[in-house]
């Protein structure tokens, strides 16, 4: 396997400085690792697409398609075994490159990044029980979070649901699709939430994945992720992680530090 060509992206302003010594670049059709390499390193794509491979009996399947800010390769670094698949990019790519005492120090310090891992792990859980299912042909039955209705099909329509910033009156929309993700930017991991506070919470007391907002009809449901870092509020009453709360028009939802009104235009 050809070694990988290391280009410095270094800038002086914002995040990408604190991760450009990470930084690395695969050239199209170049593996970053193969199956059965011995596994030191996690990854985080940062531009292009990388698929991830495996041979089963012989032939090369495609098992995925990352792109940007998909995490890869953390099952190695977790268990310190063997590659159980090969990474080779799809088109020119750059990713971020984290070795053992770089994860230990991430997780100590920003706590969200395990809570991705784990949310990856059980989808493919969910994934893995999925297949065995089918294989068996049992029917799969779809767990519905706790007291949160089913919604109905999925209709995008104009949203005219706004989330109204009570200091500066910046006014935040909801999803079209019954389901808008609350929370904070992050270009460097590719976390793009459907509502990004950042303008309006110069303290980053948000989580980059805090809240999730779902329009069940005409009911609306708060409800907060899990490793959110500095709670969820509905007129001042803390909700608890995981458990759906029903909001109204006219009442206060706070996210960390920001405090918005919720209004049905």
């Amino acid at each position: 396997m050809s070694k990988p060509v290391f280009k410095s992206t270094a800038s002086k302003k914002g995040a990408r400085s604190s991760f450009a010594q990470y930084m690395e670049e695969y050239a199209e059709g170049e593996f970053l690792f193969e199956e059965d390499d011995l596994g030191t390193e996690m990854y985080i794509l940062h531009e292009g697409q990388v698929e991830i491979l495996q041979d089963l009996e012989g032939e090369e399947k495609v098992l995925a398609v990352l792109e940007k800010g998909d995490f890869f390769g953390e099952m190695a670094l977790l268990e310190d075994l063997p590659r159980t698949a090969s990474a080779r990019a799809v088109s020119d790519v750059k990713v971020i490159k984290i070795d053992g005492a770089t994860f230990d120090q991430m997780l100590r310090s920003k706590p969200e990044i395990a809570v991705r891992i784990m949310r990856k792990l059980s989808r493919r859980l969910r994934q893995t029980d999925q297949l065995l299912r089918e294989a068996l042909g049992a029917a799969s039955e779809r767990t519905a979070m706790p007291e949160l209705p089913a919604p109905d099909e999925e209709e995008k329509v104009p949203a005219p649901e706004v989330l109204v910033h009570q200091d500066s009156g910046m006014e935040f929309h909801l999803a079209e699709s019954s389901e808008t993700l609350v929370g904070r930017r992050d270009p460097v991991t590719g976390i793009h939430p459907d509502i990004d506070l950042t303008p309006a919470d110069g303290q980053r007391s948000t989580s980059r994945r805090h809240a999730k907002i779902y329009r069940r009809k005409e009911k609306y449901f708060v409800c907060e992720e899990i490793g959110t870092m500095n709670g969820t509020f509905v007129n001042g009453e803390r909700i608890e992680t995981g458990v759906p709360v029903e909001i109204e028009p006219g009442d206060e939802v706070q996210f960390g530090l920001v405090k918005l009104d919720f209004r049905v235009e």
